[in-house]
């Protein structure tokens, strides 16, 4: 073969291949931030969960588990593009109810509080032109349910 007439290929190899190589590193980018957002997410669910469930009443419950988030989130660093929403739910005797009769269930009865968070993740420091479509934020939820004490007296 003849170098001349391969001269110059490199050159257009790399400019064809360079766009999609710089996608890709974006698209693994915004894979790895959900991942991380989402695992962090889980654990403050899990942490603002039990924290309301070994409160006495509805309210200490909310302010705790609102504490526990925020730090447990910001421990881990996970700044939402927004203040992060907090939703409780809760369950007697394997029922769905509000979060405040939960803790009015009668001594002895089955019940369950819920914390779910949600929160959005942006990803604007990550767009890029080349990746059409592509969203500048994410929403992600996370949910974990605690038991209350069957026996421990709730006001």
């Amino acid at each position: 073969m003849n170098r001349a007439a391969e001269r110059g290929s490199v050159s257009i190899e790399v400019a064809v291949l360079a766009p999609a190589f710089i996608a890709l590193m974006v698209l693994a980018g915004v894979a790895g931030r959900s991942a991380v957002a989402a695992e962090a997410l889980d654990t403050a669910a899990h942490d603002a969960s039990r924290a309301a469930s070994i409160s006495r009443t509805a309210g200490d419950a909310r302010k705790a588990a609102r504490d526990a988030a925020r730090q447990q989130l910001d421990w881990r660093g996970l700044a939402c593009t927004g203040a992060p929403t907090l939703r409780f739910t809760g369950s007697v005797g394997g029922t769905a109810t509000s979060f405040d009769d939960a803790y009015r269930s009668a001594l002895g009865q089955d019940a369950t509080v819920t914390v779910e968070i949600v929160c959005q993740v942006s990803f604007r420091d990550l767009r890029l032109a080349a990746v059409p479509g592509m969203p500048s934020e994410n929403r992600i939820v996370a949910r974990f349910t605690s038991p209350l004490d069957r026996y421990r007296s709730r006001g």
